[in-house]
């Protein structure tokens, strides 16, 4: 394999510049997109020619200002010190449901009041009134369809994937990938459970959890997570972490799921054999374990690679996409990620593709690597998935023809 240096890559040298400023930016989201989740919608649907009485307007007004108020207050509570369940499901309902409103607010707010006032349909404020009830009919489907989906137990996905370099006795193997369970405040124990029973029903040869088990310490969420116990797989059950493992007390997560019979593969690979023929399986911490102060964590690919033999076809499991850069520098055969969760809430994805090199599916990366991210198996924060399903992955790994 490469030797790993210190030098950064020129692809890295290349996204750096952009994703510094990007991060600049991201300083001051926390303060200015709450203001505009609320205001735009409560200025389209209120303020723009609709002329609504009195008590409308100033019963609409007081709702939007609650949810101004109230979403940064209740995320504050559940997802800070405190950690109480109760506010975290408040704010993250009103986070969802207001990035919706914001959504079609503007999208509505300006193409449909373009296309009633072509087709000469009404005065100024019957279109402002229609737009209203627009924004609020569509806005109402979308949130009750996507707390549906979030809350699914997600379909199986299925693709072949080829590695030239896998032999013919690996042809076929059979690898199940789940991401992004995302425990959390909303107890789903009985979801964790089916999730585990449909993975069950796939005869994996493999079975990965690219991380983000949860939201919270393995103390607290281990009713949901254990499950995960139950999951067959005929070669091994592995596990790398996620950056929300890093939030949660990380090694309570790592030693929680060797105990449920999955292997942690910090930085350290496994060999799965079959027909004369050997896959590395490697896999690597987050790439925000190293910043995270935990002793011992960090990513680091050439460490999980050491002692196998290079010409060997490797599969590595990490956490974000965008570790592809130096898993190609390593001749990496296939990589498998989630984090993205596809965006979740559409047009999310859009801000999701500044940070990440691949939002969903199987792409490839110079002449040998290929990457997988999937859209992931729960969903975070806010309970509502629009137009990204989730899924779970059942990838049959081919040799070359």
């Amino acid at each position: 394999m490469t030797e790993t240096s210190s030098t950064p890559s020129t692809a890295g040298d290349a996204h750096e510049a952009p994703r510094g400023r990007l991060q600049r930016l991201m300083r001051y989201i926390p303060l200015v997109a709450p203001v505009l989740l609320w205001a735009v919608p409560c200025g389209v649907l209120l303020y723009t020619g609709q002329h609504w009485p009195l008590p409308v307007t100033l019963t609409g007004t007081v709702l939007f200002v609650a949810g101004l108020v109230g979403m940064p207050l209740a995320m504050a509570r559940g997802h800070g010190r405190r950690q109480q369940d109760w506010a975290a499901i408040i704010g993250d309902t009103l986070l969802g449901s207001a990035w919706v409103l914001f959504v079609w607010s503007v999208l509505l707010g300006v193409l449909l009041r373009l296309a009633l006032t072509v087709a000469g349909v009404g005065d100024g404020q019957d279109r402002a009134r229609i737009v209203t009830w627009a924004v609020l009919g569509v806005s109402a489907a979308l949130l009750a369809w996507g707390y549906y989906e979030a809350r699914r137990v997600p379909r199986v996905r299925r693709l072949d994937v080829e590695l030239p370099r896998l032999g013919a006795g690996l042809d076929g193997t059979r690898v199940v990938l789940i991401t992004d369970t995302h425990y959390g405040p909303l107890d789903r124990a009985r979801w964790s459970e089916r999730v585990c029973e449909t993975v069950n029903t796939l005869e994996a040869d493999l079975v990965c959890h690219t991380g983000d088990i949860a939201d919270g310490t393995a103390d607290r969420r281990r009713a949901q997570a254990a499950p995960l116990g139950t999951v067959e797989a005929t070669r091994a059950r592995v596990y790398v972490t996620g950056n929300h493992e890093y939030y949660s007390e990380a090694q309570g997560w790592v030693d929680l799921m060797d105990r449920l019979g999955w292997e942690p593969l910090r930085n350290r690979h496994v060999l799965l054999e079959r027909g004369g023929d050997t896959l590395v399986v490697a896999g690597v911490d987050d790439v925000t374990a190293e910043s995270s102060g935990l002793a011992g964590h960090g990513a680091d690919l050439a460490e999980a690679l050491t002692g196998a033999d290079p010409d060997l076809p490797v599969l590595l499991l990490a956490h974000q996409p965008k570790f592809i850069d130096r898993a190609a520098a390593h001749g990496v055969d296939l990589q498998l990620s989630g984090h993205t969760h596809g965006g979740q809430i559409w047009p999310f994805h859009y801000l999701v593709r500044l940070d990440q090199p691949a939002l969903a599916g199987l792409t490839r990366h110079g002449t040998r690597t290929q990457l997988y991210t999937s859209r992931g198996t729960g969903f975070w924060g806010p309970p509502f998935r629009v137009f990204a399903p989730s899924e779970i992955t059942l990838l049959l790994l081919r040799a070359a023809s």
